[in-house]
């Protein structure tokens, strides 16, 4: 029967016979609650010391609930865009593909390869249109996997490899002429603008020509640039404007560019850059581990795991993934204690148990005083 409530609120159950009285707990109430807790944690970026538990309470409640790990089920809807990329963490790589507004699918690797790229984009029905970053074994995956698909080269990105060939200052009147052409890509948004902006850097080309072709030739006092082999008699010698020159050269040739531009013409509208990858999951996956710091790499891929799930499109209720095989603790098997360690000689003159000349005797009172 009922008697009253605990100091904790919970209902007391006194037992007629008796007059003992207990408290029930559903284990799988219990569970849940602890199962929300986790969530919420993973969600935010309070620390474990932040709750109303010690921290060390916390982790034994919720260490459970690290066997516990989302299923995504491929719809096998196409999509207009796709943005691929990946991120690294822990030792760890997680390539993630994204419309845009929810996350498809992602994939575990150590780094980005072709085996791996190609274990994600085999699940997923080609798109559109994929707008990737530049990665050269990714590309190769995409035209392998996704023949019909166009591609889009991320534009801040080529900016990016623009100023880590000419620098933001260059010297030299080509790499001026060239950066302020990186620097004008920016602003085309019409296809006329695209026109307008290719046929400047065919007048560029027409016009650096020959410097491009510059040559330097081995000789015992030159330098050599690391780039170069020491059996190699001669390189190019503005190498790095020929990198900034080759890269739009290889955009324009491959039709890469300007992608977004003339699939707006027949009414698909993709975006240009994949910032929003970079500024959705990418982002909440650095804020995650710099706000709970010193996680192992298994645990880390199991939050980022529930991080990615929660950016899909239609996320199921976490709990639906829990078994009660989840939280059941394993039987340990308990090990005797050896008596026989040591050596034979020490134990046979001074035996193996306690003794009162060692000081690990039964003591009463407090060090330092009598009585």
């Amino acid at each position: 029967m009922k008697n009253g409530k605990t100091s904790a609120g919970r209902t007391r159950w006194r037992c007629k016979h008796c007059g003992a009285s207990t408290t029930k707990s559903r284990t799988d109430i219990t569970r849940k609650a602890e199962f929300d807790a986790f969530q919420h944690w993973l969600a935010g970026t309070q620390a474990q010391g932040g709750y109303t538990i010690p921290r060390r309470t916390f982790r034994h409640r919720i260490r459970w609930c690290w066997n516990v790990a989302p299923a995504l089920t491929p719809t096998g809807e196409v999509h207009d865009q796709i943005m691929l990329d990946g991120t690294y963490f822990n030792g760890w790589c997680v390539l993630i593909a994204f419309t845009g507004r929810h996350v498809i699918n992602w994939q575990y690797t150590d780094a980005e390869k072709r085996a791996s790229w190609t274990a994600l984009l085999e699940h997923i029905p080609a798109p559109k249109a994929a707008i990737v970053d530049g990665n050269g074994p990714l590309q190769t995956i995409v035209k392998k996997h996704w023949p019909t698909t166009r591609i889009q080269r991320c534009f801040f990105h080529i900016r990016q490899r623009g100023n880590t060939h000419l620098t933001r200052n260059p010297t030299l009147p080509a790499n001026k002429e060239l950066l302020a052409l990186y620097k004008a890509l920016m602003d085309v948004r019409a296809l006329d603008k695209a026109a307008a902006w290719t046929a400047a850097f065919a007048s560029w080309e027409a016009k650096w020509q020959s410097f491009l072709k510059h040559r330097t030739y081995a000789e015992k006092s030159t330098i050599r640039p690391a780039h170069v082999s020491p059996n190699q008699q001669w390189w190019y010698t503005h190498i790095r404007t020929r990198r900034a020159w080759k890269l739009l050269a290889n955009l324009i040739r491959d039709d890469e560019l300007f992608t977004w531009l003339k699939l707006a013409e027949d009414g698909v509208i993709i975006s240009r850059t994949t910032n929003p990858l970079e500024g959705g999951p990418n982002k909440a996956i650095k804020d995650f581990l710099r706000a709970h710091r010193g996680l192992s790499a298994p645990h880390a891929v199991t939050a980022i795991t529930w991080l990615l799930y929660h950016r899909t499109e239609h996320p199921k209720d976490a709990w639906q993934f829990v078994k009660p095989t989840d939280w059941a603790e394993p039987n340990k098997r308990r090990i005797p204690p050896r008596t026989d360690t040591g050596r034979s000689e020490t134990n046979a003159l001074y035996g193996t148990s306690f003794s009162v000349e060692d000081g690990t005797g039964i003591r009463k009172g407090w060090g330092g005083r009598s009585g």
